[in-house]
């Protein structure tokens, strides 16, 4: 399963005439977007600031209408897919309830350009990723005066997240899994025959061709081009975003993003590259499924229609492990962005089974 939106949806995205425009284009809808989402309150917190996790320079990005509020980090997807320039869209309702934390990884997004590339790389390992997002819950600790933090990781962030949960329960209030990975190969094959089932019910020969062409993919020959592979027709079936085949226009969300410039989104489509590029071959043998208690309470908040990251894949592993509490909410009109599809009744979710787990706030 990849834990990114697909390498050549995001690439065609990059090239297309609506990125390409000149910043001015798009100036005042950013001044607007900007000023809507403006902390104003007293105690608010609202800073973008870098740090060093494991010897990587990385950005983070911090918003919230209350410092007191518990903290949340989103562990975003890819690997390489940042979240920070699409969360103006959907993540201004947390912020009043949480102090959300959104933060470029080593070799994505603004953090991508502050690192040599040739230095970077033999450092890209999910243990590598699990140990920065240790290090950042610490120092965010220590900054805002917390004792623990709600950790929510995405797509590929939630592999960095439910490591850093099975390693330092003692730093989360809770791990909310959302797009969760399970095991990687597991959900290569569940994507793929779910998507050559679509094809062959819609007659389209040339996607079940292309698909059987990829085997032995996932046993062997792990590679992002036999990920991306199948994908390219599973997207369309609505894989990534239930009922919605046409993402030409999600993908100029950032174009519109405070918290991005011309240059932060050329160096999202690079690290984008780079990062995936590099990783994807050395998570082949990622898998929880021997892992069958954990010590944290967790909350998978799932599409319903996710076959990026096959939900059913992550869902039989939530059946059977045991941890002192645990809910999955069912996203019934979502896939892979059901924060994105379904914003309402995921913080809905976030509102009554998560924000309950904090209790002392702190």
């Amino acid at each position: 399963m990849t834990f990114r939106i697909a390498a050549f949806a995001l690439l065609a995205a990059l090239a297309t005439p609506a990125f390409a425009q000149p910043d001015d284009a798009y100036a005042p809808a950013r001044a607007i977007v900007a000023d809507i989402g403006k902390i104003v309150t007293p105690n608010g917190v609202q800073e973008t600031f870098e740090v060093t996790l494991g010897g990587a320079r990385q950005i983070v990005n911090v918003r919230g209408s209350d410092r007191d509020n518990p903290i949340l980090i989103f562990v975003h997807g890819g690997p390489g897919a940042v979240e920070m320039p699409f969360a103006w869209a959907f993540q201004r309702p947390w912020e009043d309830v949480f102090t959300v934390v959104q933060y470029d990884q080593r070799g994505a997004g603004r953090s991508y350009p502050l690192n040599n590339p040739a230095a970077l790389a033999p450092t890209m390992t999910p243990d590598r990723y699990r140990d920065d997002a240790i290090e950042l819950i610490e120092l965010l600790q220590e900054r805002y005066g917390k004792r623990k933090v709600v950790l929510m990781g995405h797509s590929w962030g939630s592999i960095v997240g439910l490591s850093v949960a099975i390693k330092r329960p003692d730093l989360l209030y809770a791990y909310v899994g959302v797009g969760q990975g399970i095991d990687f190969r597991e959900g290569e094959k569940a994507g793929m025959a779910w998507t050559r089932a679509k094809a062959v019910a819609a007659g389209n020969k040339e996607a079940v061709t292309a698909i059987d062409a990829l085997a032995p993919y996932p046993d062997v020959d792990f590679t992002i081009a036999k990920a991306d592979g199948w994908r390219k027709y599973a997207i369309p079936y609505g894989s990534l975003m239930y009922a919605k085949p046409d993402l030409d226009l999600y993908f100029q969300t950032p174009r519109l993003s405070p918290e991005y410039s011309e240059a932060d989104r050329q160096a999202w489509g690079k690290g984008s590259l780079f990062s995936v590029m590099t990783l994807w071959p050395r998570l082949a043998g990622v898998s929880f499924k021997p892992v069958k208690t954990m010590d944290v309470p967790i909350v998978f908040l799932l599409g319903r229609h996710d076959y990026t990251v096959p939900s059913p894949v992550a869902a039989d592993w939530f059946a059977q492990v045991k941890a002192p509490s645990k809910k999955l909410v069912w996203l019934e009109h979502s896939a892979h962005m059901p924060m994105v599809e379904e914003p309402g009744h995921f913080f809905a979710a976030l509102l009554q089974d998560v924000l309950p787990l904090t209790k002392d706030k702190k």
